[in-house]
């Protein structure tokens, strides 16, 4: 195989993007062969922006039984990810999800192991691995520069989302049509790089504000406390509803202090190891020398396309991932157990309590008397896309 011929179901707003730049030829040794959606004025728009190259369709069935393309690309809503990728997997078809790999973890148990014995390559959209300043952070934490971490924080605010945002889909911000709000919708992305970085936390505490800022019936307020195996903790502060927000990310750790902000990554480094100086030390008040260092950063992130290149040339040439689909239920183990946390007013373990969770989850999507008015399609997450 020379050229990876590639499909995509779904193109709402995520589709778009990737049917767009796969056309324009942005991805080298790539070309999109067929979309699928059952919204027919984006199969119109498909026909009259796509060319009539592109074969659309308007049943997930007939996408997966065409055999027009050799890696399938899933950009629908949320709860479909999972049983959309083992379709794909079970077919034949190389896959590449979007975020977040599914609402709950049992879902997403059983579409990785479905991919484990696929034999075909399975990614997951975390653009955000190409920025190469997350990349140097982790590298920093697991080169062991930095030392032991004692506490994370990560302030994501700069989420902010309109009424009419949460408006216009009827899936949107609902338990049954997203099952979740900004942990589930923005912070996929730094949930899977908070645990990429600094690795997973033991447990949860979490407090959510639901509709607190919208008419919506899902959380776009959080605080979230964890703590890690070797006793460190972490704070995850996030939310739609601030202006202008924040992008902070400060990690604490025996060697000096990381703050990533504005795009630059700045390393107080300590010239002698806080937990040695504390031993050595005998002058009462003082504290380590410390120097401020400006961590050089070298290239651009390259986003969508980043990510879609590499899972093709994962295709062609073996080049390993970036972001493995497999790894997408790490960040959602963490919204999992916030939700949960939230939900029950308790600690939550993780790995997260599955069925326990599942069951929280369904009695909010049965009890639930939130009236959506949207301007666009509805979704029913127990039917075919």
């Amino acid at each position: 195989m020379e050229r990876v011929r590639i499909g995509i179901i779904g193109i709402g707003n995520m589709g778009t993007v990737h049917a767009l730049y796969l056309k324009a030829g942005d991805v080298p040794n790539a070309e999109l062969t067929a979309v699928c959606d059952i919204n027919p004025e984006r199969l119109k728009w498909a026909k009259e922006n796509l060319g009539e190259s592109v074969q659309l369709f308007d049943n997930a069935d007939a996408f997966f039984a065409s055999k027009a393309m050799d890696a399938v690309m899933i950009a629908t809503p949320h709860y479909f990810h999972p049983p959309m990728a083992i379709q794909s997997l079970r077919q034949g078809y190389h896959t590449l999800i979007e975020k977040p790999a599914g609402v709950y973890t049992r879902q997403v148990r059983e579409m990785n192991e479905v991919a484990e014995k696929s034999g075909r390559v399975f990614g997951i959209m975390y653009n955000q691995r190409t920025n190469p300043v997350y990349q140097k952070v982790r590298d920093l934490v697991k080169s062991g520069e930095l030392g032991e971490i004692k506490r994370t924080i990560w302030i994501i605010t700069n989420w902010y989302r309109s009424q009419s945002y949460y408006d216009s889909g009827g899936w949107r911000a609902t338990w049954a049509g997203e099952g979740g709000g900004v942990l589930l919708n923005q912070d996929p992305h730094q949930l899977d790089l908070w645990q990429w970085m600094c690795g997973m936390p033991k447990r949860v505490r979490a407090f959510c504000a639901f509709g607190k800022y919208h008419n919506i019936e899902v959380e776009d307020d959080v605080t979230g406390y964890v703590e890690y195996e070797n006793g460190a903790t972490g704070l995850f502060v996030t939310s739609t509803g601030e202006s202008p927000g924040t992008n902070r990310f400060e990690i604490s750790a025996d060697r000096g202090k990381l703050v990533i902000e504005d795009g630059k990554v700045t390393f107080w480094r300590l010239r002698v190891p806080e937990r040695q100086f504390n031993a050595e030390y005998k002058g009462g008040f003082g504290e380590p020398e410390c120097w401020k260092c400006e961590i050089p950063i070298w290239g651009k992130a390259s986003e969508h396309r980043g990510i879609t290149s590499n899972w093709v040339q994962a295709i062609l040439k073996g080049t390993p991932l970036l972001a493995p689909g497999v790894e997408g239920i790490n960040g959602l183990q963490i919204s999992n157990a916030m939700h949960l946390s939230a939900w029950t007013d308790s600690w939550v373990d993780i790995p997260v309590d599955e069925e326990l969770f599942y069951q929280k989850l369904q009695e909010k999507i049965k009890t639930s008397t939130f009236k959506k008015v949207a301007e666009n399609r509805t979704f029913n997450i127990e039917g075919t896309f």
